[in-house]
């Protein structure tokens, strides 16, 4: 153990209590012996490039292009996405992957390039391959969007795993979005993101990274268009990226940079090309629609790690209700469990959980439960017994099950990447349903162990299925959580197939929707860390996670009245909206911060149950198009290169821009406009965009904005549905998007299509039906006249 270990196992103790830390000590020393003994020292390598091109051969929807020293095959599918390979890689196998692999573009065709070159021509796209491997994606024009250089592998001399990287140019103006979720941005600003989901071990912010999920996913926008790029592996990583500049030097634009480095595994790459809305089309096409939330985990809910029994639950549901504050859910955390053990409850802090659970329900609240993937590694634990039985622990290279250490103390973890096992767990959150339990967050699942020095993680010698091909940690570390979403999904598909399943993970990787959505995790208390909530919801949806939210107030400390609002008021205009805290941070109630912000907390919570409607509509559009409920605001016009650096407004759907106060005391913001007309939804003022408005922003709510022609379903004063529409600009159209809720089942949904437009003196608002226009199905409500 060096200085900087001794340091950081004095620190461990500190932070999780003696016996816990001394647990994390011996757990870092059996991670590190088992790495030193499980893992081939990598020894002398040599490096290699592709080298000159030596012919091609073509196959539907592309072909292959042969090199001396390696083979590059490429596909365009039938949705416009282009796949390419190097050294033999294919599509599949894949955990990205929703099923198999679109089929290719019968159209595409590979044909000579100049210089000795090869191209693919389709109808969207057209790659070109240069002689010695450079690959541009080119729109039909022939504009270049991405060049990639000839890759480089260091391959071991004795055998094993190679390393790569792979260098790339971007255009002068172009900006680089996703990656996972990122403390800082949305735009990633120059700099190295690491691709391995890591617990930070305590609340984080801005100038944290890497977080609990990440991905190899990038959304690149530039003058010429748009374009996504997903390298498809799930080896450690890193991209550093390097944004170009204008007119640099001696007048020429220098090119934006990203290099992607890659510990391991197959050097193989997705790229979609086209408008945000069509390359996420594409990009959910491939990896899966986003899962449909049911529709009360799009209202408000509150969690607490430490609520202290059900009756302290009772007590906080009753102050909601009492003070006319809406509630749809309570999550309750690791302490309801017994002794932190997973399907477990504390039978003396939480007796009667079924009927704890049935009372809220009555009361229209749902119970969450937290669920972990460590089990306690004890004999006579009946979740440790079955899974022992059937084998279902990951194991290390000597045959023996990994153990690490978290809140149960010494555990052992399941191998998700088993199908056998995923089925086994999946089984197992039919006690939590026994329990009353309507949803699931699952937590620590990066997988995290507690670590004096070193990686808070598994051996990456620890040996796992990967679905009967076999393979350690270093490839399977980060799909575990998104393998763990699959279990519980799939496990509750199963066991109520009557009811849409709901479940959000802390960590997850490209394909994460299909199961659920995620949170921030342990984000700080502080004004930057109300900040990095936002750039992490932006930046999932970028990379097709679309429902998402952070824990309301910071997870760790007391926030200020003002901080708590603007914390909230942010949170009501995001997909999960969830108030959470540490076991010993300060409380998360409204009421608990004084009447003037109680009033106020108040007015918010109101509005997000008005706009319940039109939450669920665009739950439903996302899981049908792939588009994120809360957007850039330069979604619709990604040639604007200033809304390309707006990262602090952000659009909800189509019909709103939401403006949040992000800084201390503000009660003025500058706000920037999309094109078009935006009425202020408090004052009825309306504004012209492109361009900037400064407005108020009283701590009494943050700046919305209405667009023109806007069709927004919303909440009456009834509880019915009901249609608030913003008056077209005279001379114009508009219209909008309305899909019913018709439960938490899995029944079909009508898409009804309106329109607005200005005869005579009045606004006319007609539904488009296949027999043509009729009358509205809902009560119409006209503003900005």
């Amino acid at each position: 153990m060096n200085g900087r270990d001794l340091v950081s196992a004095v620190r461990a103790v500190g932070l999780v209590g003696a016996v816990q830390g001394l647990r994390a000590v011996r757990s870092s020393w059996r991670r590190k012996r088992a790495d030193a003994v499980g893992l081939r020292r990598r020894g002398p390598e040599r490096a290699r490039v592709p080298g000159p091109v030596t012919g091609a051969e073509p196959a539907p929807g592309g072909g292959v292009v042969r090199f001396t020293r390696s083979r590059l095959r490429i596909t365009v599918t039938v949705t416009g996405a282009v796949f390419w390979g190097w050294d033999g890689a294919d599509p599949e196998p894949s955990y990205a992957l929703a099923g198999s692999c679109p089929q290719p573009d019968p159209r595409a065709v590979l044909e000579p390039d100049k210089d000795g070159g090869w191209r693919v021509v389709a109808e969207r796209v057209t790659v070109v391959v240069s002689r010695h491997g450079a690959v541009s994606v080119c729109t039909p024009g022939g504009v270049v969007l991405r060049r990639d250089l000839p890759p480089r592998w260091w391959e071991p001399v004795d055998g094993g795993e190679a390393r790569w990287v792979q260098r790339s140019e971007v255009a002068a103006d172009a900006r680089f979005f996703g990656l996972g979720g990122r403390a800082s941005g949305p735009r990633l600003r120059d700099g190295a993101y690491r691709l391995w989901n890591t617990d930070p071990g305590g609340s984080f912010g801005p100038g944290d990274d890497p977080l609990y999920l990440t991905m190899p996913v990038q959304m690149v926008v530039a003058d010429a268009g748009t374009h996504l790029v997903f390298h498809d592996n799930s080896w450690d990583g890193t991209v550093t990226l390097s944004e170009g500049e204008e007119g640099a030097g001696s007048g020429h634009d220098r090119a934006g940079n990203c290099e992607v480095r890659m510990e391991g595994g197959p050097l193989r790459c997705w790229v979609m090309v086209g408008a945000p809305a069509r390359v996420l089309l594409a990009w959910s096409s491939l990896t899966g629609t986003p899962a449909l939330p049911p529709a009360w985990a799009l209202g408000y809910q509150h969690a607490r790690w430490g609520f202290g029994g059900g009756h302290e639950v009772r007590r906080i549901v009753a102050g909601y209700r009492e003070r006319g504050l809406p509630l749809d859910a309570v999550h309750l955390d690791i302490d309801h469990l017994d002794a932190f053990q997973v399907f477990t409850v504390d039978q003396e802090t939480y007796p009667g959980l079924p009927r704890l659970a049935e009372e809220l329900r009555g009361d229209g609240v749902r119970l969450v439960s937290i669920v972990d993937p460590a089990v306690k590694a004890e004999a006579g634990n009946a979740v440790y017994d079955a899974g022992a039985s059937v084998d279902a622990f990951v194991k290390d290279a000597a045959g023996r099950p990994v153990r690490g250490v978290v809140w149960p103390g010494e555990s052992v973890y399941p191998d998700f990447t088993d199908r056998a096992v995923r089925k086994w767990w999946g089984g197992l959150y039919e006690e939590r349903l026994a329990q009353g339990f309507s949803g699931f967050w699952h937590d620590m699942n990066e997988p995290a162990s507690f670590a004096a020095f070193g990686d808070p993680t598994l051996p990456r010698s620890a040996r796992h299925s990967l679905e009967g091909r076999g393979g350690d940690h270093r490839e399977a570390h980060n799909v575990y959580g998104l393998c763990m979403a699959r279990a519980g999904y799939e496990g509750l598909r199963e066991l109520r197939p009557q009811e849409r399943p709901f479940l959000f993970s802390r960590s997850g990787w490209a394909g994460m929707q299909r199961y659920g959505g995620t949170w921030s995790g342990d984000v700080a208390t502080g004004w930057p860390g109300l900040r990095a909530s936002l750039s992490l919801v932006l930046g999932l949806g970028l990379c097709g996670v679309p429902y998402s939210g952070p824990d309301v107030g910071g997870f760790d400390g007391d926030p200020s009245p003002e901080l708590y609002l603007r914390w909230l008021q942010l949170g009501a205009y995001l997909p999960l909206f969830r108030t959470h805290a540490a076991l010993r941070a300060g409380r998360r109630e409204p009421w608990e911060f004084g009447d003037e912000v109680l009033g106020h907390a108040r007015v918010a919570l109101v509005e997000r149950r008005r706009l319940l409607p039109y939450f669920v509509t665009l739950a439903h559009l996302a899981r049908r198009t792939g588009a994120p409920y809360v957007r850039p605001v330069w979604w619709g016009a990604p040639e604007d290169r200033a809304l390309r650096d707006c990262e602090d407004a952000f659009l909800l759907g189509d019909s709103l821009l939401v403006a949040p106060v992000l800084e201390p005391g503000a009660d003025r913001r500058a706000v920037r406009l999309p094109r078009g007309r935006w009425y202020d939804t408090e004052s009825g003022q309306a504004h012209e965009g492109p361009g900037q408005v400064l407005v108020d922003a009283p701590l009494s709510r943050v700046p919305v904005f209405a667009r023109a022609g806007a069709v927004i379903p919303v909440r009456g004063e009834d509880g019915e549905l009901c249609l608030e529409v913003w008056a077209p600009a005279r001379g114009r159209t508009g219209g909008g998007v309305v899909v019913p809720d018709v439960g938490d089942g899995w029944q079909a949904s009508d898409v009804q299509r309106y329109t607005t437009r200005w005869s005579g003196g009045s606004v006319v608002v007609e539904r488009q039906d296949e027999g043509g226009p009729a009358e509205p199905a809902y009560p119409v409500r006209i503003r900005g006249l």
